[in-house]
């Protein structure tokens, strides 16, 4: 389907993010349905659930890496399920995928500034990659060391700071505790905190739901598809299926 030509005009006022009634379909199997999902400025919500409910799915339909088959998806007021993957980068929307998909062969320091392709201010991109070190002191010991050489960890920061480097103010972050040991968990949990600070509004995918109940405000609960509780930690706390389900308590 060839991608509409739409004027970009973002909206302060508008929610940075909101999906209304998105479905997607692989073939005949409904990836998403009728999701409705809400962020607001300097929100950092969390979205949980098992594995194959669809929560890849959503984020690669917000950052247009897939095409819904229905509904409506706007960034600030702006409609983006029509728009290119690229231009809805350049509209401030960064996407730290499921296992990093770094450029291995690259050095760190290529990675980070790969990350800020659709930046031309010069200035702004050194103190972008000064902020990364500051947040990452071990990316900048290892600015010359090729990605591949890195810990899953190390790698896990380099895939967020990238991120980063595009200087979004939405982001969405794709399982970054997977496959990693606590102490680097922490670290990057830690992170995300830190980056929340900045104003930064976060949407996180992550399957080790106490870390997302620890970080977020606000959690969706995406099972086969579709969005089947949302609230506060305090609220999906007292919900006897989300204690038993997701925090084994």
């Amino acid at each position: 389907m060839m991608r509409k030509r739409i004027k970009l005009k973002p909206d302060k006022t508008k929610p940075v993010l909101e999906l209304k009634k998105v479905y997607h379909y692989y073939g005949k199997a409904k990836a998403l349905e009728e999701v409705n999902l809400k962020l607001e400025r300097k929100a950092l919500d969390a979205v949980i659930g098992p594995n194959g409910a669809g929560k890849t799915t959503l984020l690669r339909v917000i950052s247009g890496l897939e095409e819904i088959d229905r509904g409506k998806i706007y960034f600030k007021g702006i409609r983006i399920d029509e728009l290119d993957a690229h231009k809805i980068a350049r509209l401030g929307i960064a996407h730290c995928p499921e296992r990093r998909k770094l450029f291995y062969d690259m050095t760190v320091l290529e990675n980070l500034k790969l990350g800020a392709f659709t930046l031309r201010d010069r200035k702004r991109i050194k103190e972008l990659l000064n902020y990364v070190y500051e947040l990452f002191p071990r990316l900048k010991e290892r600015k010359r060391q090729r990605a591949g050489t890195l810990s899953g960890g190390e790698q896990q920061m380099l895939a967020l700071g990238r991120s980063l480097m595009s200087d979004p103010s939405l982001l969405i972050l794709d399982e970054p505790s997977l496959g990693l040991a606590p102490r680097f968990k922490k670290a990057i949990f830690d992170s995300i905190n830190q980056i929340k600070e900045t104003g930064t509004t976060t949407l996180l995918v992550e399957q080790d739901a106490m870390l997302a109940f620890d970080t977020a405000e606000y959690v969706h609960v995406l099972e086969e598809g579709k969005i089947e509780m949302r609230g506060s930690k305090a609220e999906l706390e007292r919900e006897p299926r989300i204690r038993k389900v997701y925090l084994g308590i």
